[in-house]
């Protein structure tokens, strides 16, 4: 069995009041249009079983951000009719998704926090996902702290979903991103800059119980080990205008411990040469196989596993076992 624990789903009752709400979001509403398995389930039936009758998906909303094209009373209402809907879509073809993930509108945060605890009470969601910036701010705003403190409480894991906009520009003298870069690049680095913020703001050790799931396996991270390990030892030695030199003191274990208590999927289009790295640096029980479809391909997902050549004990944790520990759910 395979258990593709980080897919999207726009289900249709959602999109309307989602494209409704938010009517200037243009070029995201046209591409989730042209993107017929995103919310035509019977075309999504169609690619799920050509990938073979084992093959299951843990469904979420995608990209953008509900904080991001929302008021916070908008957002808030959406988040619930996205929840409602996704329940709906796992009782009814519980063998397609045995699960899903809450989505919350970090915006209006005591609205996230309920609503993620009756996504889960109510509707058992088995996590919830959050994006790595809120608005702008990011995830170690001590206002965001519940959530990562209720999450660990539950034992159920956070997905974390890249949320770098085009608006974030990759110099100073130009207006946005050119060339999608914002994509490309910047999502991997917003990723890695959020994973950062957590270890070295100490949210482990507060939590050490906590489960975060990466997507595109842990972005920048596993490939600049030995600028965030080695070279962050000296941390505080490149900084004048602030005091770094009591941050490494004040964890409980060394930083790069820290890193490697992430999970990371493996949404990576396809790459083996990257997915290879992660799994060296993150482990394989801290591994697990994800496709990100329907915007990106099934079949190479699970070829990429393939061209691994990992022994079967790995092979069965990271596309099952890993899985069930996270979500505390069986699904054989």
């Amino acid at each position: 069995m395979i258990i593709d624990i980080y897919t999207h789903i726009f289900p249709e009752e959602f999109y309307k009041k989602w494209s409704k709400a938010a009517p200037d979001i243009g070029d995201i509403a046209m591409r989730m249009r042209e993107i017929d398995d995103v919310h035509n389930l019977d075309a999504r039936f169609k690619s799920m079983d050509a990938a073979g009758d084992d093959y299951r998906q843990i469904i979420s909303l995608p990209n953008p951000p509900l904080e991001a094209i929302t008021t916070p009373e908008v957002g808030t209402k959406l988040a619930r009719i996205g929840n409602d809907t996704m329940a709906e879509c796992v009782d009814k073809y519980p063998d397609r998704f045995p699960a899903f993930v809450a989505s919350v509108a970090m915006h209006k945060f005591d609205g996230a926090m309920a609503e993620a605890k009756r996504a889960i009470d109510d509707l058992g969601a088995r996590g919830v996902q959050i994006f790595t910036n809120v608005k702008g701010r990011p995830l170690d705003d001590p206002e965001f702290e519940p959530i990562f403190a209720m999450m660990a409480d539950y034992d159920l894991p956070i997905w974390l979903h890249p949320g770098r906009p085009a608006m974030v520009k990759d110099y100073a003298a130009e207006d946005v991103s050119r060339y999608e870069i914002w994509w490309a690049l910047g999502w991997p680095y917003d990723t890695s800059v959020a994973m950062s913020r957590m270890v070295f703001s100490g949210l482990f050790d507060r939590y050490p119980k906590l489960k975060i799931i990466t997507h595109h396996c842990g972005g920048m991270i596993p490939f600049f080990e030995g600028r965030l390990d080695t070279g962050m030892v000296k941390l505080g030695s490149r900084t004048s205008n602030e005091d770094y030199s009591h941050i490494l003191p004040s964890l409980k274990k060394p930083h790069g411990d820290y890193f490697k208590m992430f999970y990371a999927d493996t949404a990576m289009f396809g790459a083996s040469i990257g997915t290879k790295c992660a799994i060296e640096y993150f482990g394989t029980n801290n591994v697990v196989f994800a496709t990100d479809a329907p915007f990106a391909a099934i079949p190479e997902g699970i070829a990429m596993i393939d061209e691994l050549g990992l022994n079967v004990t790995d092979r069965e944790s990271i596309c099952i076992g890993n899985a069930e520990n996270l979500l505390n759910m069986s699904f054989h």
